[in-house]
């Protein structure tokens, strides 16, 4: 039997819609957001503790200080997200010299917006995609979102697709209820950010430029008895941000087995292994260190990513990996989210 493909990464692009905030302006108005929530002792220091110092969002800070229904909302994020990920895509497939009738598989990862027709459709109709071209969009994975899109992208080269276009987008500070003053929402206020990102991946053997990183394996868990952790409640206002503050005791609770198991898939352990994890907040990433036993910096672009861009959902994982890529490391790697399901999600790598 003939071997499958082997998956590689091609070129990655990232970037954000055109409006960036301090997260001091946005502490500031969430004096006008949340009176009740702020006019308790300490509340307002959820967003030094964030440690993020600033992030890209969809509109100028202003809008957000005005009440907006689930309708408003959403038109503005397919403006801007099809804005967005046109813009990444071309960029991305020229990197990866790759004409766009050349494409023959198109996934669009996303959680903060809804979309029908989706996203590809649009990017297909603008870019000269091809038009024959598998269409997957992959809506309510979340924060995991980034990782299972880039697992899947890669599914789909072993299965014979040769150039398979991957884009994440979300928007995240569209989905800030005003008038909500439940903890989940003052935090996701203190968190959530905008951003996008495009990748190819293309079979081993397709001509182009040398490939950023191998995609040897992936691995999936959906945690049992798990819904109530983290998703959206679909409300007039818009979606409303639901999850749980024992996120971190749940990473230090699996994440060493998990991890373990992912690896055991291709024979791997975790010798000498390169980490790209999903920042959902300093005490995830604290949470990961802990768990997994860690050396001081090793998630140090986690949180760089964190501090420059906040929690992008799906999106934010592929920035951590543009940043480790930065750095040209060798040998193995694991990319890691977790997201509603509540889930976990990893991607091997071999730089």
């Amino acid at each position: 039997m003939q071997d499958a493909p082997a998956p590689v990464l091609r070129s990655l692009v990232t970037g954000h819609p055109p409006y960036r905030v301090s997260q001091t302006e946005i502490r500031e108005a969430a004096r006008t957001l949340f009176p009740r929530m702020v006019a308790r002792r300490g509340m307002l220091d959820v967003f030094s503790n964030a440690q993020i110092d600033s992030r890209a969002i969809a509109r100028p800070l202003d809008w957000y200080l005005q009440p907006r229904g689930l309708g408003e909302k959403n038109a503005v994020f397919i403006e801007e997200a099809r804005a967005l990920i046109v813009r990444l895509t071309r960029e991305a497939l020229a990197r990866a010299e790759v004409a766009p009738s050349e494409v023959d598989a198109v996934l669009i990862v996303n959680t903060s917006g809804l979309s029908t027709p989706s996203l590809d459709a649009h990017l297909i109709d603008t870019l000269g995609l091809n038009r024959h071209a598998v269409r997957l969009p992959i809506w309510g994975l979340g924060c995991a979102g980034g990782a299972a899109g880039l697992a899947r992208a890669a599914d789909l080269v072993r299965a014979g697709f040769r150039r398979v276009l991957l884009v994440a987008v979300e928007l995240c500070s569209l989905t800030l209820v005003r008038g909500d003053e439940s903890q989940s929402n003052f935090v996701g206020t203190a968190l959530f950010a905008d951003g996008g990102a495009a990748l190819v991946v293309t079979a081993a053997d397709v001509p182009g430029p040398e490939p950023l990183v191998a995609l040897p394996g992936a691995y999936s868990t959906l945690i049992e008895d798990s819904a109530d952790i983290m998703g959206w409640d679909v409300i007039d206002e818009g979606l409303k941000v639901r999850f749980s503050r024992d996120i971190p005791a749940l990473v230090r609770s699996m994440m060493r087995q998990n991890v373990a198991e992912a690896l055991a898939t291709q024979g791997w352990t975790a010798d000498n292994l390169t980490y790209v994890v999903h920042p959902g907040g300093v005490k995830v990433v604290a949470a990961y260190e802990e768990a997994l036993s860690l050396g001081a910096g090793t998630l140090d672009a986690s949180r760089r990513v964190l501090a420059a861009h906040g929690n992008m959902s799906s999106v934010t994982v592929l920035f951590v990996l543009e940043e480790v890529l930065k750095a040209n490391p060798t040998g193995r790697g694991l990319l890691s989210a977790m997201g509603p399901g509540f889930s976990a999600e990893h991607v091997l790598l071999e730089f």
